[in-house]
């Protein structure tokens, strides 16, 4: 029988403690020798350098380990809200979830936004309460915490045991038994300890039991019964109810523990075994899907890939090589399984989201796109970069190399655009400053380019005020002409895409309906003022008439040019960034904190905290907050917690 294959990724707010839990479940399952430290930049997953400086992770790290005859591909995703992108693809190829939640802060703007992105992607989740090694921390204040912000009744499996102050084990609820530490530091189960001697937190235990399966029969007749008859349900009945309640959307299962002590850590891990479903079924034909896209200096770009078919070597596609990736090394395989990730080469190009069929042959993104009745839409809408930075080379002879460079930057982070602008440099439109940064640094060392980067701007929005148009314009060079009549009009509300209408050109041929597509979307990229992308509009083509032959850039040009002639300065508003600013300091600093973002324009919507810690909520202008991060250290001396997201754009009043 084939060894079972589970996906998992990893997710939580930003020091939560998700790289060392990632850690230290590879230990546990005898993948590391011992678990490296985020803080000592040894962490097996984070193996960017810029992820080794800061502590945090930057692209979704893949590892590999077995427990329980299952096979599983582990990604810990990126906690930072500059790397949201990454979760999103990351959430596409996994069966389940770990949400860490750490005792020490309680739910976050950032665990809300994660466990927001599990419902969407429809992931199955356990939750994993961390930093529990202090004896300060509640584990039932973060249990209500969980109930009444993220809307779950926790199912508790696991109990924390302390000694002298410090954590001596966890108490496994399904199981019965209490896990410790053996003598290299593994946790083991305690063959001297039994809940039937009575000894310490055995009361505690069995009535976590009773209260499981008092939830689990909600989900199972054969555990209802036994429950209602006043008998006890034995373990392997509770863990079929539980499999039920663990893809209910109303209970979630609930360990706790220390990813630092490595307490918790293996009943976890079991979990995973026992509560994940399958990997689906795929269509007949696929070979599967590129869910990531990595660059590796002296190998070049190479595509993390879920494979929807079992091959051999002998009968992949002529051209492609697969491997497994463990941190930045590839080690070459000779069969793929269906459900499993592997890094892959192809003798082309590949998009993320791309399907490849057995065959080796893709559909192409262009003909897709011809084919929409609207603008095509990705996983790069979703996310709106909200700076613009202005980089040049340093030398003209590296022109060709940066852009390359670039374009190819572009393509592996979805969130991250590049605008080429026709005076020989380049506008990085990024999601934050800790993206910008990261990004030039992986310009110079990953791929060898030294540019010269301006200062970053805050990247508004332009909107249609009024209906334009029409206009013509006619490109001609040499024999090929081609004439174009286009208006333009707003979209209602807030809408920000782009749309066409154009039903007579649904005849010509895809490449020139794909042309017009993408010359209008480059077009209002670059905007009309200059101050960010021009969003909101519906273009309709009314007539539009080419030469056989006629190139793509032909097109673009004619293209571009009829909407600088349709749409002027004064037929657009210009729209800012309004930011929802999430902070807590201590309470000493409450006062100058807020009065710092009063004075940065901002408006204070929410108030709270607990006598020691300040909480507050507000909103705040993109351009007045722009590089808080010193401000607010300086303010607080360090000790403020500080997270921001997108709200909405609002008209500008400057």
């Amino acid at each position: 029988m084939p060894q079972s294959v589970r996906n998992i990724a990893i997710l939580a707010h930003v020091d939560a403690g998700k790289t060392t839990l990632s850690e230290r479940i590879l230990f546990a399952a005898g993948e590391v020798r011992r678990p490296g430290k985020v803080e000592e930049g040894l962490a097996t997953m984070d193996y960017m350098p810029e992820e080794k400086e800061r502590g945090i992770t930057i692209e979704s790290g893949v590892a590999h380990f077995e427990w329980k005859n299952i096979w599983f591909n582990f990604i810990d995703t990126p906690g930072h809200v500059d790397f949201g992108a990454e979760v999103d693809m990351a959430l596409s190829a996994v069966e389940g979830a770990v949400l860490v939640v750490s005792a020490a802060s309680g739910v976050e703007t950032q665990t809300v936004a994660a466990f927001k992105k599990l419902r969407e992607a429809g992931v199955r989740t356990i939750l994993f309460v961390n930093k529990l090694d202090n004896p300060d921390y509640s584990l039932d204040e973060t249990l209500i915490n969980i109930e009444e912000i993220l809307g779950v009744r926790p199912v508790l499996m696991t109990l924390p045991q302390y000694e002298n102050g410090r954590m001596s084990g966890v108490l496994d609820v399904l199981s019965q038994s209490r896990l410790v530490h053996s003598e290299t530091g593994e946790e083991v189960v305690d063959d001297g300890w039994n809940v039937e001697d009575g000894w310490d937190g055995s009361q505690e235990l069995k009535k976590h039991y009773v209260e499981a399966s008092e939830f689990a029969s909600n989900f199972d007749d054969e555990v209802l019964k036994l429950a209602v008859d006043g008998k006890r349900v034995p373990p392997k009945t509770l863990l079929r109810g539980l499999k039920a309640l663990a893809n209910s959307d109303d209970y979630a299962l609930c360990y706790a523990g220390s990813a630092m002590e490595g307490y918790g850590v293996r009943s976890l891990v079991t979990a995973l075994s026992f509560f994940l479903p399958e990997p689906p079924v795929f269509a007949d034909g696929e070979l599967g899907q590129v869910i990531r896209l990595r660059y590796f200096k002296g190998v070049g770009e190479i595509s993390l890939f879920r494979s929807h078919a079992d091959m051999e070597r002998k009968a992949w596609p002529a051209g492609f090589e697969f491997s497994r990736l463990k941190a930045n090394l590839l080690q070459p395989v000779d069969e793929i399984r269906s459900g499993d990730i592997y890094a892959m080469r192809t003798p082309f190009e590949t998009e993320l989201g791309q399907v490849i069929y057995a065959d080796g042959t893709s559909p192409s993104p262009q003909a897709e796109a011809a084919s929409d009745d609207d603008m095509p839409t990705s996983i790069r809408d979703k996310y709106q970069p909200l700076l613009q930075t202005r980089v040049e080379c340093l030398g003209s002879e590296d022109y060709h190399h940066v852009e390359k460079s670039l374009n190819t930057l572009g393509r592996m982070d979805p969130s991250f655009r590049v605008q080429k602008d026709d005076g020989g440099f380049w506008y990085l439109h990024t999601v934050g400053e800790v993206q910008l940064d990261v990004l030039l640094a992986r310009l110079k060392r990953e791929f060898g380019c030294e540019v010269k980067a301006g200062s970053p701007e805050v990247r508004w929005q332009e909107r249609l005020c009024r209906n334009v148009g029409p206009v013509e314009n006619t490109f001609q060079l040499g024999p090929h002409k081609i004439s174009i009549k286009l208006s333009a009009t707003p979209l209602e509300g807030d809408a920000h895409d782009i749309r066409l209408s154009a039903e007579f050109l649904e005849t010509a041929p895809r490449e020139i309906l794909a042309g017009v597509r993408s010359a209008l979307l480059e077009s209002t990229e670059v905007g009309i003022l200059g101050k960010g992308a021009l969003v909101g509009v519906c273009f309709e083509v009314h007539e539009f008439t080419w030469t056989e032959g006629a190139l793509p850039p032909m097109i673009k040009k004619a293209c571009a040019d009829a909407v600088t002639k349709l749409i002027k300065p004064a037929d657009v508003e210009l729209y800012e960034p309004i930011m929802e600013l999430s902070l807590e300091c201590p309470v000493n600093f409450a006062g100058l904190v807020t009065g710092d973002i009063q004075a940065r324009d901002g408006k204070v919507k929410e108030i709270g905290g607990d006598g020691k810690i300040h909480f507050l909520k507000a909103d705040v202008p993109l351009r007045k907050i722009f590089g808080y991060a010193t401000g607010v250290r300086s303010i607080s001396k360090g000790t403020a917690l500080y997270s921001m997201k997108l709200l909405g754009y609002k008209p500008a009043t400057v």
